[in-house]
């Protein structure tokens, strides 16, 4: 694939240190095996204007063809990670994560609590994640085989 990776996780209890970042830790390995670069990996906590930032800098400074975050979605009041992404992306890409929750609906029922985005800011796709390991490892093995073609069009390639 050869794409320029930023991995985030968003917790406030791995980011203070109590609890171990298994699902960016997973996003780094599953982004190694499908031959991209982690160029960037960072653990934040669950505060809107700091996801904001982070993610701006990946794509901006970092200049990331891919950011994924993990943690975050779900329905508690410190889960702010899907608004944060929609603040800072100029396109939803809703179709990713509409098929991340309908596959793994099989597997949980508790698939439609995610509240994940996806979307493009300029030339890189980002993609939230559940925290959850598991939940990672299911939804990254759904978008896997669309993303090379998914970032050959943000790119502009004409791939068809």
């Amino acid at each position: 694939m050869g794409w320029k990776v930023g991995v985030l996780t968003v917790s406030d209890r791995v980011f203070r240190g109590e609890r171990d970042d298994r699902g960016g830790l997973l996003l780094c390995e599953l982004v190694r095996r499908i031959n991209g670069e982690v160029a960037v990996y960072e653990i934040i906590p669950d505060e809107q204007p700091v996801i904001e930032a982070t993610l701006v800098r990946f794509i901006d400074e970092v200049r990331c063809d891919l950011v994924l975050t993990t943690g975050g979605t779900g329905f508690a009041p410190r889960d702010v990670t899907p608004e944060a992404t929609k603040a800072v992306i100029e396109k939803e890409a809703p179709g990713l994560t509409e098929m991340m929750r309908m596959k793994t609906l099989s597997r949980t029922k508790y698939a439609p609590l995610s509240r994940s985005v996806a979307g493009i800011r300029k030339e890189t796709l980002i993609i939230n994640f559940p925290g959850n390991p598991k939940g990672v490892q299911e939804c990254f093995d759904v978008v896997q085989p669309v993303l090379s073609h998914a970032l050959a069009l943000i790119k502009g390639k004409d791939v068809h």
